[in-house]
């Protein structure tokens, strides 16, 4: 069975834009690029072609990427009811161990940006955290095998 993408209509009708960005406008000028390249002669020393051929490549890879989680999407509701933890959910939580304070936003794995706080409701952190209500406390299982608990403070 392919890996299913939850995600919520709005994260699905971005996919679809990106998409159609790269394959009507990033392809054709990639391709005006390389056809470009090629007309300056001798490709085993182009390195304007190889760089071209290398962003098809790159930009190819992408559509694929991004066909196969539209094709494999689990699109669910968007649902604004913050009595509990779900996809889209802003939670902050406290660390004991860490003596800190930390927000997090449950996304779908195509929204993911830890470096701003946005996790996927498929890592440990974000699954762990799901379906849950302020004031509980929730066991994080690490890759290592190791373990930690957060405090749900507040859910938005």
């Amino acid at each position: 069975m392919a890996e299913q993408f939850v995600m919520t209509q709005k994260n699905y009708e971005k996919l679809k834009e990106e998409l159609e960005h790269l394959v009507k406008v990033k392809r054709p000028e990639i391709i005006e690029r390389i056809a470009e390249a090629r007309s300056h002669g001798d490709l085993s020393e182009n390195a304007e072609y190889d760089a071209a051929r290398e962003e098809q490549r790159s930009n190819e890879g992408k559509i694929a990427e991004i066909e196969y989680k539209i094709k494999n999407a689990d699109v669910r509701e968007e649902v604004t009811d913050t009595s509990y933890v779900h996809l889209n959910s802003v939670v902050t939580v406290y660390d004991d161990d860490m003596e800190e304070q930390s927000v997090y936003t449950v996304t779908s794995v195509t929204d993911v940006d830890v470096m701003n706080g946005k996790i996927s409701i498929d890592s440990p952190v974000g699954s762990a955290l799901l379906r849950k209500k302020v004031g509980d406390v929730v066991t994080v299982s690490c890759p290592d095998g190791s373990s930690y608990s957060l405090k749900i403070l507040k859910i938005s």
